[in-house]
């Protein structure tokens, strides 16, 4: 490739399904080519039908588009699956517990494979095929053992998708000043290991965690994001508009405004040309 050739990211709006608020505002930047990816959360509230169909229109008018399965194991939401555990009052366990029990090798492996075969399958009766890529709420798809089951359920039922990693290729040095994305560094190591031994593909490079309670300059950040990613690269947004449903569900919500009014301002255009990637 020319080094002056843009590189094609995809810069993917995760959590489709939560509430019609982030529902609509992932199909405007959709539309206006502000994004070319989004995972969608089968076990959400706002997923029916119509959200479906809707969310096909507009990934219509943006035909380089993909449409992934976010898939989702952590509270507040709820197991499709009946016989699900460990549960919490009949949710999911929250991420922390989830992830310190599969540290501890105490999770049981065939029982999450069977919830993420049928959120798949929920995936597929929704849109009439498997989704293009498979990521994880909370990054739950690298925790111990839950990773194992992810891979193999993706293996099963998408295996021509692409699966998300959330490792970075900075040097050490540069990454050690955001402690969320060095987790997801060290988790993502042994997930890439695996997928490549499960002959699963995956995205390149990573970036877009940090820490929402603080709501900082998002077009700042997206700066940093963009700095020499490589071809492939996924860059993980949350834009939305806050509603009732939302509020309800989760704790991100006024900065979800924020990444959206940032992604569809005038500024992003310039900022993605000046780092030569692409999202056509």
């Amino acid at each position: 490739m020319n080094g002056d050739a843009p590189r094609r990211i995809w810069l993917c709006a995760d959590d489709y399904g939560i509430s019609p608020g982030v529902n609509r505002a992932i199909r405007d930047l959709i539309e206006r080519g502000r994004l070319n990816a989004t995972s969608v959360m089968m076990v959400g509230p706002s997923i029916g039908r119509d959200e479906v169909a809707s969310l096909q229109t507009s990934a219509g008018k943006n035909p380089r588009c993909a449409i992934g399965l976010h898939t989702t194991l952590t509270a507040p939401f709820r197991p499709l699956t009946m016989h699900f555990k460990p549960v919490d009052g009949g949710l999911f366990l929250p991420f922390a517990k989830l992830l310190r029990l599969g540290l501890m090798r105490r999770l049981d492996v065939e029982i999450i494979h069977a919830e993420l075969m049928v959120q798949l399958s929920a995936f597929d009766e929704a849109f009439g095929r498997p989704p293009d890529f498979v990521d994880g709420h909370q990054h739950a798809q690298l925790f111990p053992q839950v990773r194992d089951a992810f891979l193999a359920a993706v293996k099963e039922a998408a295996p021509n998708a692409w699966v998300r990693q959330g490792g970075r290729r900075a040097p050490l040095m540069q990454r050690l000043g955001a402690p969320k994305a060095l987790v997801l560094d060290s988790l993502s190591a042994r997930f890439r290991t695996l997928a490549a031994r499960a002959g699963i593909a995956f995205n390149s490079g990573f970036a877009g965690a940090y820490d929402f309670s603080k709501q900082p300059d998002f077009g700042a950040l997206m700066k940093g994001f963009l700095a020499d990613l490589p071809e492939g690269s996924v860059v993980m947004c949350h834009p939305g508009f806050v509603d009732d449903t939302l509020v309800a569900l989760d704790p991100l919500t006024g900065q979800r405004e924020k990444e959206y009014a940032f992604l569809i301002s005038e500024d992003f255009p310039p900022l993605l040309a000046v780092n030569k990637v692409t999202l056509g």
